[in-house]
């Protein structure tokens, strides 16, 4: 399938392949009318994380940060010379940092390594020198979004940003939302469909490192609202938008015997063919490639042989995978 490179692609563009896990079919809709596939009794549940600006360079080192820890450092992952026009598969790795290395993005802001991780050298702990609103403030000066070699120019910020962003927690933007904006959801809720929010900070989707990648996802920090339980509790069918949504509602169920508790948590959660979920009913994600991990986590919602009659579909229909590709609804 071909990647989209579109970031400004309009959500009338953007196709929606419609899997009915029950009937054992597939459909071609337009993203515009996810509407008349729910109603009420339906939940759709939202991850409002906003895209950090998570990539940094010091000198030949590209600095990717992974998510915030307890305590104020930040987990990340480190990439050698070159940028992100060479494929992440391809980009050579850094040197080798030990713990107490000072990288230096300019004269304002630096982050020394705290560890080191025996997964990979190439997974590190780093403390920046500010804290608060200065540290906030000096990453969206220097800072960039993390870039994708399939495309042709540099993704600016708002770009790789949900109609619904909140909280910038994410390393990557959770994509799977991208095309949701209020008109679409304006009709939802006119239809009875309930829509809700938790945030989940999506992590890194690869490092082009063997070990590092096997180990994806890492685990990641959500945080789980009050009313978003409640409204789960109440709904009929819950739908969740994107991976992340998934991973933090079955991780929370799992860590709390079977029930959602609201709050924050962090999952280490993967979601594939053999996992039984307690929360979730169906899914809307960004198409993907056979054989992907994100492909893989939507045999929990359908067989794998429709899924893959569907994607081949998809492929001959043109549809477009990838962060600013098409979409697909799995119920």
């Amino acid at each position: 399938m071909k990647a989209g490179t579109d970031p400004r692609r309009v959500p009338e563009d953007v196709k929606l392949l419609y899997v009915d896990s029950r009937a054992g079919a597939f459909r071609d809709q337009r993203f515009t009318e996810l509407p008349k596939l729910l109603g009420k009794g339906d939940l759709l549940v939202l991850n409002d994380a906003a895209t950090l600006p998570a990539s940094l360079r010091a000198g030949d080192v590209e600095v990717r940060l992974a998510g915030e820890l307890e305590g104020g450092a930040f987990r990340a992952v480190l990439f050698g010379a070159g940028d992100w026009r060479t494929d992440t598969d391809l980009r050579p790795a850094p040197p080798r940092l030990n713990a107490g290395t000072v990288l230096r993005f300019s004269d304002a802001l630096s982050a020394t390594v705290e560890s080191v991780s025996t997964v990979s050298p190439r997974l590190v702990s780093v403390r920046f020198d500010r804290a608060g609103a200065e540290l906030w403030s000096a990453l969206y000066r220097h800072g960039r979004p993390v870039q994708y070699a399939y495309l042709k120019e540099p993704l600016p910020l708002d770009a790789v940003q949900t109609g619904y962003a909140a909280r910038p927690w994410a390393s990557e933007m959770p994509s799977a939302g991208r095309p949701l904006r209020w008109p679409t959801l304006s009709r939802l809720l006119e239809r009875g469909v309930q829509v809700a929010t938790l945030t989940h900070a999506a992590g890194l989707s690869a490092t082009g490192d063997e070990a590092l990648d096997a180990a994806l996802p890492l685990p990641e920090r959500y945080e789980l609202p009050a009313e978003t339980v409640r409204a789960v509790q109440s709904a009929t069918r819950v739908i969740a938008v994107g991976t992340t949504v998934v991973r933090a509602l079955e991780g929370n169920a799992r860590s709390n015997g079977g029930r959602l508790v609201a709050g924050r948590g962090e999952t280490d959660l993967v979601i594939g063919p053999s996992t039984s979920l307690s929360v979730v009913d169906g899914i809307l994600s960004g198409m993907h490639e056979p054989g992907s991990s994100h492909f893989s986590l939507l045999t929990a919602f359908a067989p794998g042989p429709l899924l893959e009659k569907a994607a081949a579909h998809a492929e001959a229909a043109g549809y477009l995978v990838h962060e600013l590709g098409d979409s697909t609804l799995v119920v």
